[in-house]
């Protein structure tokens, strides 16, 4: 398990993942050797990896959340597949390994659904649900990492920018790829990645942070933070009462995503619990009070075989779960 140096630091960079090292020491009260080797440490031992995005806000692509289910190791095989591709995320085994969840960005919404999966025996249903509204997740962490800081602590680690900040261009197509790979990479690989120099790297990187064209996410196994039990979540919500039973969901400490969708179920979540029966506590007492919910299917995630970033996480085939992946359920 972690202490509160290493929740500290884990929150600091979820508020500015460049921070320098030694200004998350004066924050945490520690040396600056303690916070880098704390980092190292996390990073080898718990997967812990900063992730520059573009905001799927700002970005010029649909997100769809897709939906395929087949054979235990067909859903394995598949699973790596998609994470080898540049364009998915949050690649999950759920619903005991028979399921795969996906995010996948695309500037159109055919390649990969319509043409890219495989049509094959093995996959015996496929569905997309456009993602048409975020209201937790993306530049917005799980508060499971985000309660150790006090807001006097925040507010120092808040980064300042100037100006209005700027849009996403093709231009910055190397540098958000660069971002993606590495989100603390030093403004000297930045440079060397973009073919810019360091000084244009800095500018054009805090032009769109300060415009939130950009942020940073953190990758990290959430089993050191006490979760053990993961579930899906898809829930189908009056139309009306739709934005309110989000809004109210997304203040739930238990989840870490809320999204409006398109399809049968319109409301999706992600669920974070220490152990089966607070998520059984979860669904029953707190989703249940909610009477415009008018229907709900729980998928318990088995293992995340890509998270947010572009580098898929993949475990050689036969030997288990990655490094970093949540040893029960993820």
């Amino acid at each position: 398990m972690l202490d509160e140096v290493d929740h500290g630091l884990i929150h600091a960079l979820h508020i500015d993942g460049r921070a320098p090292f030694s200004r998350i020491a004066a924050v945490l009260d520690v040396s600056t050797q303690t916070v880098a080797r704390r980092y190292r440490r996390l990073r080898d031992a718990a997967g812990l990896r900063v992730v520059g995005l573009a905001d799927p806000a700002h970005a010029a692509h649909a997100q769809w959340l897709v939906r395929l289910t087949a054979g235990p190791q067909a859903a394995q095989d598949l699973a790596r597949a998609l994470a080898r591709r540049a364009d998915t995320s949050w690649v999950k085994l759920a619903s005991g390994g028979t399921e795969i969840v996906a995010v996948v960005h695309a500037a159109t919404s055919h390649a990969l659904l319509l043409h890219d999966i495989p049509r094959t025996a093995a996959v015996t249903a496929v569905s997309a649900h456009h993602l048409l509204h975020m209201y937790l997740g993306g530049p917005t962490a799980w508060r499971g990492r985000t309660s150790t800081l006090s807001p006097a602590q925040r507010e120092r680690l808040e980064p300042a920018f100037t100006g209005p900040g700027q849009a996403l261009a093709d231009s910055d197509g190397a540098l958000l790829k660069a971002l993606q790979r590495d989100g603390r990479a030093s403004l000297g690989d930045l440079a060397a990645a973009t073919g810019w120099a360091p000084a244009t790297v800095a500018r054009r990187l805090a032009d769109l942070r300060a415009g939130g064209a950009v942020f940073f996410d953190v990758e990290v196994d959430d089993t050191l933070l006490g979760v053990t039990t993961q579930a899906l979540l898809w829930m189908s919500v009056e139309p009306a009462h739709l934005d309110r039973v989000a809004s109210t969901l997304a203040e739930h400490h238990e989840l870490a995503f809320v999204a409006a969708t398109t399809g049968p179920t319109n409301l999706v979540a992600q669920a974070l619990c220490p152990d089966p029966a607070s998520l059984h506590r979860y669904l029953t007492r707190r989703l249940g009070a909610l009477e415009t919910i008018r229907s709900l299917e729980t998928a318990p995630v088995m293992q995340t075989v890509k998270a947010v970033g572009p580098a898929a996480r993949l475990p050689p085939p036969g030997r288990g779960p990655a490094p970093g992946t949540p040893r029960s359920a993820r």
